[in-house]
């Protein structure tokens, strides 16, 4: 197993959970990435949040089928949980702790630090992640024969709790209709006015320069046109399409009321819960690639945010992913070369829980390999096999990152009445689990 990140680790432990003994490489900390800050296996780069828990969402849907697959990281994610709503969102440094010591248990796990630097002969996943390094990355180009493709992406800035000042941020999750103040989330309000003088700032302040960051990490690489994937936009490129466009993305006031005016603000950014001591929150959808002084002075026009302290600022790092429509099968293993599977965001799945899935897959794959048995995917029905099937089969022309979503899975057969969105995902989510249950079962999993 090649990268000691979600995919990796979950594909190891899967492996090993059937009786493979597993070699899992992973360079940091003696090479480190333009994004990770330490060693630490399973570490969380951007969000801290997994995604929806809600069963008739996207996220809630690919996280029941790992429930289904016995998934070790979310066990692990679900021991670090967070007050985050209807969110699984998790302490990042206890996450990545418990991910550690659940390797550390499987005797039949050996973890080995330092880069890799060639494609081992042999059973191989390669998870090596958005950050893959220079010299793999060069590997896997002459491996492929095809061109690497790259997009930009950007994290959020965490703050100190302790800098937010409570007199004009208010507590609650969206409409949430209790009074005590306890809601999940730190909302900070903006009237009009307000608004429109931050998002001026926004768009006025200086950025770091893309062509220098490019030729810092994109070295050794050949790569595409970088571009920005479009679920992770940087708040600045996200402003720059309109005056309101921040008012109806991130900052979209909907389901929030102000204790101070009893109404809905003009607009809000929340704050999510970053630590099990809640002493840390981070900026929801505001990944930037301004520099790390005006995040500070733009950031502070926020209200309730005049004092902030800044335990990180917000940083862009450049996420690599192969051409997986022309490489790999719907099992994610290599065309012509079986057992060499790939998984993660390397693959051109988006998203945590995508990474943690497309590495199960991978990791039961290989275990399957080994004891002579053929590799498997889960129906195209099921939010795993659709991911896959995605990956695999998409035009190569207009082939971006994706994350789990209701569009990839077939439509529902007529009912002969029409049913609302809500009772329609319900329902294709029931499906989904049904036919994910079956395949397990056909397949022995």
């Amino acid at each position: 197993m090649i990268g000691g990140g979600l995919a990796g680790c979950e594909a190891a432990l899967q492996a090993a959970g059937r009786g493979l003994k597993v070699r899992l490489h992973e360079m940091r900390p003696e090479r480190m990435t333009p994004a990770h800050t330490g060693g630490d296996l399973a570490e969380l780069v951007c969000s801290n949040s997994l995604g929806s828990c809600l069963p008739d969402r996207p996220s809630g849907l690919l996280l029941a089928e790992l429930r289904l697959l016995g998934s070790h990281l979310v066990a692990c994610a679900e021991r670090s949980a967070l007050p985050a709503g209807g969110a699984l969102a998790v302490d990042r440094a206890k996450f990545s702790a418990e991910v550690g010591d659940e390797i550390a248990r499987q005797a039949g796990i050996e973890v080995l630090r330092g880069e890799v630097m060639a494609i081992p002969q042999g059973i191989t996943v390669v998870a090596s992640g958005p950050l893959t390094s220079p010299k793999l990355a060069g590997a896997l180009a002459l491996l492929t024969g095809a061109e690497h493709l790259f997009f930009f992406d950007a994290i959020a800035p965490i703050i100190t709790a302790g800098s937010i000042e409570m007199t004009i941020a208010f507590r609650a999750s969206r409409y949430d209709r209790e009074e005590s103040g306890q809601g999940d989330y730190i909302n900070c309000p903006f009237d009009q006015e307000e608004y429109h003088l931050f998002v001026k700032a926004l768009l006025a302040a200086e950025r770091i320069q893309l062509h220098e960051f490019e030729g810092q990490i994109n070295q050794g690489v050949t790569a595409g046109q970088g571009r920005f994937f479009e679920g992770c936009l940087p708040v600045e490129v996200l402003a720059g399409r309109g005056e309101d466009s921040l008012a109806f993305g991130p900052m979209r006031p909907i389901g929030l009321r102000d204790p101070r005016t009893g109404k809905r603000p003009f607009a809000v950014i929340q704050l999510r819960q970053d630590n099990l001591s809640a002493s840390l929150y981070n900026l929801v959808g505001f990944q930037t690639n301004l520099t790390f002084p005006e995040q500070a002075r733009v950031f502070r026009l926020v209200p309730g945010l005049a004092k902030a302290e800044f335990v990180r600022f917000g940083q862009m790092h450049r996420n690599t992913f192969i051409a997986s429509p022309i490489l790999l099968d719907q099992n994610l293993c290599f065309h012509g070369r079986e057992e060499l599977l790939f998984a993660g965001q390397l693959t051109g799945v988006e998203g945590y829980l995508g990474s943690i899935a497309t590495g199960a897959l991978a990791g039961i794959n290989a275990a399957r390999l080994a004891e002579g048995r053929e590799a498997v995917c889960p129906p195209r029905t099921t939010m795993l096999g659709a991911l896959c099937r995605y990956i695999s089969g998409a035009e190569l022309e207009s082939f971006q990152p994706m994350k789990a979503n209701f569009g990839l899975l077939p439509e529902l057969e007529p009912a002969g009445k029409r049913i609302g969105k809500r009772e329609k995902h319900a329902l294709i989510a029931e499906r989904a689990l049904a036919h994910f249950k079956g395949w397990m079962q056909d397949e022995s999993i």
